[in-house]
């Protein structure tokens, strides 16, 4: 019975969104476009030199160098193997859904049990400093030294839900714990180097391998921020993100904040960029109240990010739940954050006639205008030349399979 009721419920929601793509064409387009804009210009170039880089340190055995090297540190602190720390940094480098992409990869591979899998999908998927400093503080709230705040809040609040997550599903019994013992630089090369002979690829299949992957991954993410996109506008269009803010305006009534700031919070929930725009636009509100919103938004993530990473987990073992019940911590833990470090921040736009202003600070916000820029103006060309180089591998592919068939 519970089976036909979703089955009733999945054709009703895909019928509705049908109807609606119908009855408000233009405004579905332009969300499309601007879906599509996002992701050329931003996500697609911000992302691929990551996947493309990961995979190849994975062929090669870095991965798991890493990994050995790791294991004194990520085994106490946040009960996964050394191999972790390579996800880790990856999905806080080159942002979501890099470390659940990963962390399925490394399940996948046998490199890591459920139970570990799921510890680090809940804290390795988090926003690139890129989109926090360059596109959040920078164009957006156009308060570059709130970036660094913004980023101790994300990466602070990431790593206290990774710290919790070790006591999640403490008597897994598949847990594998490494061999300290001996030299572990010799045992890292070691490593490195067996998994490398593993690899029977030449180099420029191994490169092509590491392309392909990495720009279908990116397609998948660019389809899925296109349909949220249309998503978050229909739901605006018909009201209905009106109506689901009216329930926030309670909660924010109940603790005290701008009630305003209620629909620009609930577009976000759906689509964290839109969402965080809309209240970057807010000038005569509280930087602070502006501040912990945006910061719950990205401990959140979105359910953009939410519906690409539950599509990236289907292919694996790993449970969903406890990549949401790590946002939830995070949630909690941001706004904590927040509270405490922003009295610190001095964010006084007009200094005294006659003070310095430190160099580091100049070079530092001229750098994130330099990034804005360049993703601005060159991304979709990176973009361009990606996919150009994708088509040309496939077809490349596609031709030896039928030359060697004859």
């Amino acid at each position: 019975m519970r089976a036909k009721i979703k089955s009733i419920l999945f054709a009703s929601a895909t019928l509705l969104f049908a109807v609606c793509l119908l009855i408000i064409p233009t405004e579905t387009v332009e969300a499309s476009k601007r879906g599509i804009d996002i992701w050329a210009s931003s996500v697609f170039p911000s992302l691929l030199p990551f996947f493309v880089t990961g995979e190849l340190l994975i062929s090669f055995g870095v991965v798991h160098f890493i990994g050995v090297l790791l294991e004194p540190v990520m085994r106490p602190l946040f009960n996964v193997p050394g191999i972790g720390g390579f996800v880790w940094a990856i999905g806080l480098s080159s942002g979501y859904p890099a470390g659940a992409n990963f962390t399925a990869r490394m399940r996948q591979e046998g490199y890591i049990s459920r139970i570990e899998a799921e510890r680090l999908v809940a804290f390795t998927n988090a926003s690139n400093p890129i989109f926090i400093i360059a596109v959040v503080a920078v164009s957006f709230l156009n308060e570059p030294r709130l970036g660094l705040l913004l980023a101790t809040v994300h990466y602070g609040s990431n790593l206290c839900v990774g710290i919790i997550m070790r006591f999640y599903q403490q008597n897994d019994e598949h847990v594998r714990y490494a061999d300290n013992s001996g030299n572990i630089f010799k045992k890292a090369f070691n490593t490195l180097h067996d998994t490398r002979l593993k690899q029977h690829k030449p180099f420029g299949k191994l490169l092509g391998d590491a392309v392909v992957k990495s720009i279908e991954s990116a397609l998948m993410i660019g389809g899925f921020i296109l349909i949220f996109s249309v998503v978050s506008t229909i739901l605006i269009e018909t009201n209905l993100l009106v109506w689901v803010s009216e329930l926030a305006k309670g909660i924010f009534t109940l603790i005290r904040l701008p009630d305003i700031l209620a629909l620009p919070f609930s577009v976000g929930i759906v689509e964290i960029t839109l969402g965080i725009k809309q209240i970057a636009q807010f000038i005569n509100h509280p930087l602070i109240v502006k501040t912990l919103l945006i910061s719950i938004l990205l401990a959140f993530n979105g359910l953009s990010v939410h519906a690409q990473v539950a599509s990236i987990l289907a292919d694996t073992d790993i449970r969903y739940k406890a990549y949401l019940f790590g946002r939830f911590i995070q949630i909690g833990f941001a706004t904590i954050l927040v509270i405490l470090i922003f009295p610190l921040i001095n964010l006084t736009s007009d200094l005294p006639i006659g003070e310095a202003v430190p160099v580091l600070n100049i070079i530092s916000n001229y750098f994130w205008q330099c990034v804005v820029h360049i993703l601005a103006n060159y991304g979709a060309l990176i973009t361009i030349l990606g996919l150009w180089t994708y088509l040309i591998i496939k077809i490349y592919r596609q031709l030896t399979i039928k030359r060697e068939s004859q």
